[in-house]
């Protein structure tokens, strides 16, 4: 028993992995299963939308466009190229990374509500990209017969098959942003929010390294897009609105932002609100909008925003360990 209680103290992180494996044990609805499938796809577009958002400090309000470019990119190279998904995924974060970059280069120079009307404007255009090109994107009627991801030859059918493969992309997104945000990369990012004209003085690249973080929060919600694509196994400009984009800022608003767990958490609860309330389905943007209105005058920072967290789930404390000598060894202090 001592031996458990050890590993579970020390590694929560696994413990927390192995509640959500064996998830599908406990829940044997499909339909239920299919809405933790889109906890995870808002997961990782509310984590994607977080780096910028969050730990950047540059407001984003059409993010839900680079979440279609995605979709859309890995649909025709799986339909048009007949690539495998693996590969459509990886193109379909390209594509998007490199809209992000196309956008970032040329606006990133702007500040405060400037560069929030480009991503609006982005994300405006786009939509009617989609709805008006009929030769690419079939216009309204969006792409039917997307085929479902097939890994080492296995085709992906159940609905079981694809809550463990989008459980596996949203480990690798946390795992991913964990290890960029505790990089020098990260500390650029994070003093860049905090003050960006004392970044500049102690030598940081500020629009370099904000190009960046645009270009990989476009490639994550690239593949959050190729995932959804392949998973419905139909798109249409319908769902990639600007109210998609205000989805995903409200998922910010009432978890949190400015560390990985605080947007997972907004996902997860703005996914299930919905579900449990669904004969109030109408009136959805309303209580999204309400949530972004309370949360601002309640806890501006969301439910659990204005902390760092490490992925063992434990509050991080900044303040340096203290010292004390006995004899010739230095032993931490308590």
């Amino acid at each position: 028993m001592s031996f458990l209680k050890s590993i579970l103290a020390n590694s929560p992180i696994l413990l927390i992995v192995t509640v959500f494996a064996l998830v599908p044990l406990f829940v044997t609805n499909m339909y239920h299963l299919q809405v933790l499938v889109f906890i995870g796809i808002y997961a990782i577009l509310a984590l994607s939308l977080n780096l910028l958002n969050g730990y950047v400090g540059l407001l984003s309000i059409g993010h839900a466009a680079f979440y279609a470019i995605g979709a859309y990119a890995s649909a025709k190279l799986a339909i048009d190229l007949q690539l495998p998904w693996v590969l459509a995924l990886a193109g379909a974060g390209a594509v998007a990374g490199g809209f992000g970059y196309l956008i970032a280069k040329p606006t990133l120079r702007l500040s405060g509500i400037y560069l929030t009307l480009v991503t609006l404007g982005f994300n405006m255009i786009l939509f009617l990209v989609l709805q008006n090109w009929m030769g690419f994107t079939n216009g309204p009627l969006g792409i039917m017969d997307i085929p479902p991801p097939s890994i080492f030859g296995v085709v992906l059918g159940s609905r079981l098959q694809y809550y463990y493969l989008i459980l596996i992309l949203v480990l690798l997104t946390v795992f991913s942003m964990h290890r960029l945000m505790a990089c020098r990369f990260g500390r650029a990012l994070t003093a860049i929010r905090e003050n960006e004209l004392a970044a500049e003085a102690t030598g940081v690249d500020t629009t370099r390294y904000k190009i960046q973080a645009f270009v990989l929060a476009a490639g994550y919600a690239g593949i959050a897009g190729s995932f959804y694509a392949h998973f419905v196994k139909y798109i249409s400009p319908d769902s990639f609105t600007i109210n998609e984009s205000f989805i995903l800022l409200a998922m910010l608003a009432f978890g949190g932002q400015g560390n990985l767990i605080g947007p997972m958490v907004g996902a997860a609860a703005l996914v299930l609100i919905p579900e449990v309330f669904r004969p109030l389905q109408e009136y959805r943007m309303f209580v999204y909008g309400g949530i972004l209105i309370v949360m601002m005058l309640v806890r501006r920072q969301g439910l659990l925003g204005g902390r760092s967290y490490r992925l063992r789930l434990t509050r991080f404390d900044p303040s340096p360990v203290r010292v004390y000598q006995r004899g010739d060894k230095f032993l931490p202090e308590g």
